[in-house]
């Protein structure tokens, strides 16, 4: 299948890996926008798309650039959108809602979403939404097999109130085990980090799916202390309570588990181990390229007119 595939020139987390995955299995024209070629939509297919070449046009760009050119981006044929950040949709957060609105202003297009429930939940309110998880860069992230020398550590941002659920659980952790929160560079710093550490403690406290870093910190060979995302988004991805991971929904949940694996090494061992085999067998960026992929195939929702769609939006909204 021949797609184009828009991307963002600068982003937080290095997904080019993910990129590679999807061009693998496609007739692939990656390109990287910059922030203002993402600003301007109209402009950049105007001076540099022919659509016709296309049977996909696949866009993974900024969400905040994106509502504010919903007219022009509907006009797009065979659109699917990727995301990975629906899940503030039902967050209290300043984009709660918006992305229901935005989807519901573009019902032809496909949505790749990285989260299970997310994922039905938008399905439910008419959005054509297909899930394909997270995963991790399986050529910068691994088990190096060393010592671990910090027993129970976290390695990311807590600072954007977008996370102060994060840093609430994670400081009453703190306040009750040895627990390191720190701040790496990607990359080799990252790796040695996440290598270091024994127990891996997530707290995505409130975002309905699971981040990044849970299949990164299993790839590397930590055991993943995971605030649970329910039932759904488990059986979805594969993830054991004291299987492959471990599970906890208050830190008094965390520190019984704790106490469990500190008294049971070979327990952890386990649960390591079976957690690093299950991400590099199905969540290694190569894998989830393939299912993006995948998800592209089926028929897409044929386009109709604006107007239609809006009436159609008006009379499920009143």
């Amino acid at each position: 299948m021949k797609i184009l595939f828009l991307v963002q020139k600068v982003q937080r987390v290095i997904l080019d890996r993910l990129y590679d995955g999807v061009a693998a299995h496609t007739d692939c024209d990656l390109r990287w926008l910059s922030d203002a070629e993402q600003a301007d939509l109209p402009r950049y297919f105007r001076d540099h798309v022919d659509t016709a070449r296309y049977e996909r046009i696949v866009c993974f760009l900024r969400f905040k650039k994106e509502i504010r050119q919903v007219a022009f981006i509907r006009s797009i044929p065979n659109l699917v959108i990727l995301e990975h950040d629906a899940w503030q949709n039902y967050f209290p957060c300043k984009y709660q809602g918006k992305f229901s609105q935005h989807y519901q202003r573009l019902p032809a297009a496909r949505v790749l979403c990285s989260g299970f429930q997310v994922a039905d939940r938008l399905r439910g309110e008419g959005a054509d939404v297909v899930f394909v998880p997270k995963g991790y860069d399986q050529t910068q992230l691994r088990n190096l097999g060393g010592e671990r020398d910090i027993e129970l550590g976290f390695v990311g941002s807590t600072k954007s109130g977008i996370y102060s659920e994060r840093k609430a659980m994670l400081d009453e952790v703190a306040r009750r085990e040895p627990l390191m929160t720190m701040r790496t560079q990607s990359g080799g710093e990252y790796l040695a980090m996440l290598n270091r550490i024994r127990f891996f403690v997530s707290a995505d406290v409130g975002m309905g799916e699971y981040m990044i870093k849970n299949f990164e910190a299993m790839a590397c060979g930590c055991v993943l202390f995971a605030y649970d995302q329910g039932e759904q988004e488990n059986h979805a991805l594969g993830f054991i309570d004291m299987e492959n991971l471990v599970l906890y929904r208050s830190a008094d949940d965390l520190q019984i588990k704790l106490y469990r694996l500190r008294a049971d090494p070979a327990l952890a061992k386990r649960i390591a181990a079976a957690g690093q085999s299950l991400v590099e067998r199905e969540y290694a960026f190569s894998r989830i390229g393939e299912r993006i992929a995948a998800a592209l195939v089926p028929p897409l929702r044929p386009a109709k007119p604006p107007g239609v769609w809006e009436g159609i939006r008006l009379k499920l909204r009143f």
